[in-house]
């Protein structure tokens, strides 16, 4: 009688079901805590593991192969470069100097631990996507490198399991910081209270926001189209840099689109490509075997820990270098270890309106 859910309508209620509640369950502390994204793959497991759901079964596949592809190219339709370009020179420096410590210290440690877990050199790529914008990058970089589904489940873990702690000292840091005199002369560069408090504008930060029917299709319609194309044109490379090739397309067309003032003008299309995301990190806990799950999850964790704490340590020293304003140093390494969303909350905490 195991499992109890089978067909394909009924997984796909199942995977529906769970991200409603991961969603809703973010106004409880604990939840939020851990976030969404953790939420998800955790019941998945749970779920998997208890033999209510099936190991596979075909809308598995189905979300597998188009989920992720759509919540990429939604996720770009946001952007502006214009808007990028028009940023002062210190705040471009710091989210460069995060970026690079980031991928330079992943590439030492994914040498390091590369030969000591399965698919080493993957979590490297994954932990430079996760650590340059958020778990969407993670999972973007997986999915055009072929990653298990358990090299993805340990590297999320790793992921929350040392992040939670690291984004916990961020949002202590400005406070910290502030009443440190020696900090204060170690780093003498900042704003003054006066220009902190002045600017910003006063929208409320992860308020409900508002779409029409009309923009949902618009922006599904155009998200389809960009990863239609990119299959296409992916189809044409070699086998083993295809799915790469799909994914880089994807990312390219979309932005392109992205930069018509009219597609980035369409609302709802961060909460529609979250949405296919958490959708595909569901069926990533279904496909989890626990046991060996566990089996890589603490060298993942310790690989994990050193890229955090070096790329961090390293972004440091290139800004102090730099003579950037420590609340742009900060504020660089939360948007790229956490996310943008995140960076502006640790400011909001701060009262750095500006």
């Amino acid at each position: 009688m195991f499992p109890l859910f089978q067909t394909s309508d009924s997984m796909l209620a199942v995977i529906l079901i769970i991200v409603a509640f991961a969603f809703w369950s973010q106004k409880f502390k604990f939840f939020k805590m851990i976030g969404p994204a953790l939420c998800v793959i955790i019941i998945g497991i749970l779920l998997v593991n208890l033999r209510i759901v099936p190991g596979y079964t075909d809308v598995y596949g189905t979300i597998s192969v188009y989920c992720i592809p759509f919540s990429i190219s939604l996720y770009l339709l946001n952007v502006d470069l214009k808007q990028i370009m028009k940023m002062s020179k210190q705040p471009l420096l710091s989210i460069a100097s995060a970026v690079f410590c980031v991928s330079v210290v992943a590439v030492i440690f994914g040498v390091i631990f590369g030969n000591r877990i399965e698919e080493g050199w993957k979590v490297a790529g994954m932990f430079v996507g996760t650590y340059t914008g958020g778990s969407g990058n993670l999972t973007a970089i997986a999915t055009g490198l072929d990653a298990s589904s358990s090299t993805i489940a340990a590297a999320n873990a790793a992921d929350y399991v040392v992040g939670m702690p690291s984004l916990v000292l961020m949002f202590l840091a400005p406070a910290l910081l502030k009443k440190s005199a020696w900090f204060q002369k170690f780093w003498p560069y900042s704003f003054t209270e006066k220009e902190l408090e002045e600017g910003g504008d006063g929208k409320e930060l992860m308020a409900a926001e508002e779409w029409s029917i009309g923009e949902i299709a618009m922006l599904l319609a155009i998200s389809a189209s960009i990863v239609g194309v990119a299959t296409k044109i992916s189809s044409f490379v070699s086998p083993n840099f295809a799915s790469a090739a799909r994914i880089l397309l994807i990312s390219t067309i979309s932005i392109a689109a992205a930069q018509i003032p009219s597609v980035r003008k369409l609302r709802g299309a961060t909460n529609l490509g979250l949405f296919f995301g958490m959708m595909f990190l569901v069926v990533v806990g279904f496909t989890v075997d626990i046991r060996g799950f566990f089996g890589s999850a603490l060298s993942i964790t310790l690989f994990c820990l050193c890229v955090i704490l070096c790329s961090f340590l390293l972004h440091m020293l290139l800004t102090r270098l730099l003579k950037i304003k420590y609340e742009y140093v900060l504020l660089g390494i939360v948007g790229a270890i956490a996310d943008g969303s995140t960076a502006a909350l640790v400011a909001s905490g701060a009262k750095w309106k500006a």
